[in-house]
């Protein structure tokens, strides 16, 4: 659930940022190189910024049962 929630967040942020370059000012494109940054830190580090804040509001990883193997 976190995970999806990240990238759910991160998603949104690229957009809004293109749509305000698009139509206010291009220099919200530096906002689209920040997300960017951020998670290209995040994958190196395997730290997250948002992933701390989510938590903080009560936003958990949620165990994802397994499959059974012997239904293949």
């Amino acid at each position: 659930m976190l995970n999806r929630v990240i990238r759910g967040i991160a998603g949104t942020f690229i957009l809004i940022s293109l749509l305000l370059a698009v139509y206010v000012n291009i220099n919200w494109l530096w906002f689209t190189a920040f997300v960017g940054i951020n998670l290209l830190q995040s994958s190196l580090t395997q730290w997250c910024l948002m992933e701390d804040i989510l938590k903080k509001f009560g936003i958990r990883n949620e165990a994802i049962p397994k499959k059974s193997r012997s239904n293949i």
